[in-house]
This record gives structure tokens, sequence and C-alpha cells, in this order.
């Protein structure tokens, strides 16, 4: 009988791993369009060069920057005490993983961008529903993911917009472009790095490590604006080759790959929780009587994520990116870089301000934002119509599949 059971937690062990990488596969597959597709579509890089990129950095920002797995969606949903029995938990969890992951693989095989994060916190709520009732689903933090869906995209679109118009009256409107990059390219290669730094350090694990307050990270990233604009007056001749608009899009085109390569770090170091938080619960309470969670665990489970989310990046990544790189709307490298600081913005003002938020949502919302600055013509109405169903349809369906499959593995274990 002890055998028996000792064999049903190992089985267990290894069908949450595998439950878990899939999940991070998935998280590469559809995800890595929010850093890497504006660059593809403008040209900035190829696609081979995007998903190359964006592996070693979602990796590298998984491992060594990566949110630590007690994370909000491990209690933050459900109220786990309110369920209280382990076993119960353990397979609930499992469950979220399970339907998140196959939810987002159908919207990556139809090339439609969704929310890994939205996936999971539907998957959880299907499974506490189930286990304890309506009791134990925190309904603030749905009404907050709700929020999302508006939030996100209007300010994407709103700041993309203003980036882009403020391009186009500055320096394309000057009637001497080249010129005028030469003159303005400093204060946007200071911002670019201005709106990195602050990104970089607020409210991560990094930035507490390094600074006490968000006074030091201001300091820190305003002086970065000052050497990097400075900087620029010296390197923009060099960054502004050519003549005319072309001149404009080779400055726009190297601060493009700057800022796509900081939002795949970014990424890896941010949704790498989505697969690894749900999956340190599943482990934790199956070998909560042995040595192996200790210290260490959490940077293992980092490292299985991020290399995941890496292999997903490598497979299928292509296929989201063809979406937001250029079904919604025509990118040059002045667009793409407007959608990419327009994210960055959206994303760090709404971390500062406690606004729930979604990176995938901004950048949609940020690719339609630059689109309509050229006219509502420009935007392919029919895409995006796709793109609003399946944001609506990604929490009530993973809440189903997590359902179906969570009474399934009751009976299995």
């Amino acid at each position: 009988m002890i055998f028996g059971m000792a064999l049903m937690t190992f089985i267990l062990i290894i069908f949450a791993v595998l439950a878990g990488l899939y999940m991070a596969w998935n998280i590469g597959a559809n995800d890595v369009a929010n850093s890497m597709a504006t660059a593809v579509g403008a040209k900035a890089i190829t696609l081979r060069q995007a998903v190359l990129i964006a592996a070693v950095l979602n990796f590298l920002g998984a491992v060594f920057l990566g949110s630590d797995v007690k994370h909000t969606l491990e209690r933050g949903i459900v109220n786990v005490d309110k369920i209280g029995d382990a076993h119960s938990i353990m397979l609930g969890f499992l469950a979220s993983i399970i339907a998140a992951a196959i939810f987002v693989t159908l919207s990556t095989w139809k090339e439609l961008p969704v929310s890994t994060t939205h996936a999971i916190i539907g998957g959880i709520t299907g499974f506490g529903l189930v286990a304890g009732g309506a009791d134990v689903i925190i309904w603030k933090k749905l009404g907050e993911v709700a929020m999302s869906w508006i939030i996100s995209p209007i300010s994407g679109a709103v700041i993309a917009y203003i980036v882009f118009r403020s391009i186009v009256h500055f320096v394309f409107a000057s009637g001497k472009p080249a010129e005028a990059a030469k003159k303005f390219g400093p204060l946007f290669i200071g911002l670019t790095f201005f709106i990195i730094s602050l990104s970089l350090f607020t409210k991560t694990h990094l930035g507490d490590v390094l600074f006490t307050g968000m006074n030091q990270i201001m300091l820190v990233s305003l002086a970065v604006f000052v050497v990097s604009t400075i900087a620029g007056i010296f390197i923009v001749g060099e960054m502004t080759i050519g003549k005319g608009y072309e001149a404009v899009e080779y400055l726009f085109k190297r601060l493009q790959i700057i800022t796509s390569c900081y939002v795949a770090l970014s990424h890896g170091a941010n949704d790498v929780a989505n697969a690894i938080a749900p999956l340190s619960v599943v482990l934790t309470t199956a070998l909560k009587d042995t040595s192996i969670v200790d210290s260490n665990f959490s940077y293992y489970l980092l490292a299985l994520g991020g290399a995941g989310i890496a292999a997903g990046i490598l497979t299928w990544g292509y296929k989201v990116i063809r979406t937001l790189g250029s079904k919604i709307t025509a990118l040059t490298n002045t667009r793409g870089f407007s959608v990419d600081f327009g994210t960055a913005t959206t994303v760090l003002v709404a971390s500062r301000l406690g606004l729930p938020i979604s990176t995938s949502h901004t950048v949609v919302g940020a690719v339609i934002g630059v689109g309509l600055a050229r006219g509502l013509e420009a935007v392919d109405l029919s895409v995006v119509k796709k793109i609003i169903y399946s944001w609506a349809f990604t929490i009530p369906a993973s809440m189903a599949l997590s359902i179906i499959i969570y009474k399934g593995l009751m009976i299995v274990f």
C-alpha cells in the first residue's frame, strides 16, 4: 500500500514537471511576439534572428531576474486555506496548468496573441469553484483582470499613438528629416534608456537587491538618461545613415532592436511564473516531507521554466509574430519603436500605480494605435476582431477545461 502511494506520488510529480514544461513552452510560443513581432514586422531583424535572440534573453531573464515562484498566482486567485485538503489543492493547480496550456496552444495554432497570465488565472478559478465553491474565489482579483482588458490595450494605443505622432511632427514634417533626426535623435536615445532603466529596477527582484527605494531608482534612471543623451549627441551621426526618411528609419531601427531585446529579457523575468508558480504548489505539496525542497529549489524551477520558454520560442514562436508584425497594420522602424516604447511605458506606469495590466493586450493596443495614427483604413479590423474574441474567451475556456481535467485527475489519483 505504501509502495503504491509512493509510486502514484512519483508519477504525479513527473506528470506535473512535464505539464510545467508544456506551459512554459506555450508561453514562449505565444508571448515571444510581445517583444520581437514589431522588430520582425519592421524588418529591423530577421525572423530567425528574432527567435534566437528572444530564446537566449528570455532564458536569461527567467533564470537571473525571474519572479519569485511564490507568486500571487499561488494565493491571489483562490483562498487555498478554505479548501484545506492538500491533495485537492495539488491536483487543482496541476489541472490549472494543463488547462491553460491547452488553451494557449490552440490560440497559438490560430496565430492569436492571448494573455498566458489570464489563461492560468482562468484555470485556477475553475478548479477553485469545484473544490471549494464561490466563497474560495478572490473575486476582486478577477475584477482587476477584467479591468485589464480595457486598461491594457487603450493605454498602449494612446501612448504609442502619441510617440509616433511626435516623431512625425518633430522629424518627418520638419522638411529636413535627416537633420531633424540628428537634432532630436539624442533625446529619443536618452528616453529609451531612461524607460529601460526604470522598468528594469521598478518592483523587480533586481531593483530590490540594488536599491532601498524609488528615489534611488529615479536618480539612477535620470543619470542614465543624461549620460545616454550626451552619448547620443556623439553617436547619432553614425545612427542616421542615408538621406531623408531613410536616415530616420535607420536611427529608429537601432533603437527598436534595443527596446525589443529589453522587452524579451523582461518577459522571461516576469512571465516565467505563469508556468512555475502553479508547478511549485504541486511539487512543494508532494515533496513536503523530503529534503528536496531546499533554498535552491526555486532556481531549479526558474531554469526549468526558462528552458521551456526558450524551446517554445524556437519552435512555434514565429506564428503569433506574423499576426502582430504584419497582419494588423504595416510596420516601419519608427512605428515599431513607438509600439515598444508605448508598451514599456504602459507596463511601467501600471506597475507603479498598482493597476492590472497584460503585456500581450498592451502590445496589440499599441500596434493598433500606430496604425490609427495613419487612419482607420490602415488597420485590419477583421484581425483585431478575432483577437478581441480570443481575449474574451480566455478565462471561461480555461475555467471549463480546468474543471474537466480536475475531475479527471481526482479519479486517476
